[in-house]
């Protein structure tokens, strides 16, 4: 009885198992399909940096997500971070997906940090007229020792090689951008094997790799069908876009110093709100960008010291010594306060110029003016017409009505004085204003004499 139903169990499976591989059959050319007829387009057209470093892996797991037959990266970059490049480099070798990198258009670069990117991929390829290499790291925050400088080149040299002899091209002129900082054009870099080919366009670009076989980094080869293949362009979210713009340390310090001066605002007119919260606002977005660039705490240090010393101007006039001396500090702050590795990523001289004049002209008035305010003692109420001259609405002898500034108070006089004379408020009793002539009896008489000497 069970050897029967063994049997009838075996002879169920063989159908099943004919019903799944017909299956499996008509699925695999649609996943071949889904897997080889799409290409994920990404740009990079900026400096290196974790922002540009998210957006690659974001693209590359979309295109994981699609089962893309390949991801190409059009690039113009004239370099950027060594870390956020790293990444970036990583990244590109562990795609499930071929990753073509196409410098293009005409004039565009892959500078210092692009052309380590442009090595790790499957495919790299230029256009005509543009160029790649001047790889040498640059170390900008302080002064380090050369045997320092040549661990960091070591270190670049042999990342770069354990890469580049894996995908077949030319080691020692891969080296040479780096240790000599040279360029390549496009032409040049397909002789020496930098690249794999030089295309005009995109779609020339793809037209002439369908069909390559590639050699992954793990070992794996792939054949690439990218000739009519369906583009799925993956651009920046609205984060990337705001960061992306906020990378600039021109733009970062501009923020900066805008927000300091709506917060100095509120400090000095406290309750109107809008000043201090748009101030904190663009405060916190400048040092979020910021803590994203390699900062030097020295130049901190430095526009700290430049605001106590525009400050103490106002405290201790020097006749401007003080407040220029406070300038000229917070303009070598500001011009050194970013040590980028390439002048992209460092805040240009006119930026640092401007915003330290304007800052600091601007401070030092608004703080000698707040300090003024606070010296001087405010009066309110009948005290503040002390000093204040009337006229006299009738005889005060020794009390009447005077008017001042348009309202009738209560005078008393020691002096009798008539009405329509002008007095002066000497001081106050009360709600009663003490008055006095405005002009002495001496004078009072010698203008009636010649007066009456004209008549």
């Amino acid at each position: 009885m069970r050897t029967g139903i063994g049997v009838r169990r075996a002879a169920l499976k063989k159908p099943m198992a004919v019903l799944l591989a017909f299956m499996a059959a008509l699925l695999l050319p649609c996943v071949a399909r889904a897997q080889n007829n799409s290409v994920v387009v990404l740009h990079l057209d900026d400096t290196i940096q974790p922002i540009s470093a998210d957006y690659l892996k974001r693209g590359l797991a979309r295109a994981a997500e699609l089962h893309a037959g390949a991801v190409l990266i059009e690039m113009n970059t004239p370099g950027g971070l060594l870390d956020s490049m790293r990444d970036m480099v990583a990244d590109i070798l562990a795609s499930p997906a071929p990753v073509i990198v196409y410098v293009a258009p005409a004039g565009s670069r892959a500078g210092s940090a692009g052309f380590f990117i442009m090595e790790s991929a499957d495919i790299a390829a230029m256009a005509p007229g543009t160029e790649a290499g001047a790889a040498h790291p640059v170390v900008e925050v302080g002064q380090i020792s050369d045997t320092m400088k040549e661990k960091i080149l070591n270190d670049a040299l042999a990342f770069l090689r354990s890469y580049v002899s894996v995908r077949g091209r030319n080691v020692d002129a891969a080296q040479e951008a780096v240790t000599h900082s040279k360029s390549y054009t496009a032409d040049e870099a397909l002789q020496l094997k930098l690249i794999d080919l030089v295309a005009p366009n995109e779609s020339t670009l793809l037209d002439e790799l369908d069909g390559r076989t590639v050699k992954r980094f793990n070992g794996a080869t792939e054949v690439l069908h990218t000739k009519n293949a369906q583009l799925v362009t993956v651009d920046e979210n609205t984060r990337e876009a705001i960061m992306d713009r906020l990378m600039d340390p021109n733009l970062a310090v501009l923020i900066l110093m805008a927000g300091a001066l709506l917060i100095y605002l509120e400090f000095n007119h406290p309750g109107t709100i809008v000043p201090g919260a748009l101030g904190t606002l663009l405060v916190l977005l400048a040092l979020f960008s910021l803590n994203l660039l390699p900062v030097r705490y020295t130049s901190l240090a430095l526009i700290a010291g430049a605001l106590v010393l525009i400050v103490l101007e106002a405290k201790f006039p020097s006749h401007g010594i003080l407040a220029l001396t406070g300038t000229a500090a917070l303009i070598l702050g500001t011009l050194t306060l970013v040590a980028g590795p390439i002048p992209q990523m460092r805040v240009q001289l006119a930026t640092a110029v401007s915003v330290g004049l304007a800052f600091g002209l601007i401070t030092t008035l608004l703080v000698r003016l707040a300090w003024r305010a606070r010296q001087n003692k405010v009066l309110n109420g009948p005290e503040a017409l002390v000093g204040e001259v009337g006229i006299a609405q009738q005889e005060i002898a020794p009390q009447g009505q005077i008017l001042v500034h348009g309202e009738l108070w209560l005078a008393q006089a020691a002096t009798p004085i008539g009405t329509g004379e002008r007095v002066r408020v000497r001081a106050v009793d009360g709600l009663t204003l003490v008055v006095e002539p405005l002009a002495s009896p001496q004078h009072a008489g010698g203008e009636g004499l010649r007066e009456s000497v004209s008549h």
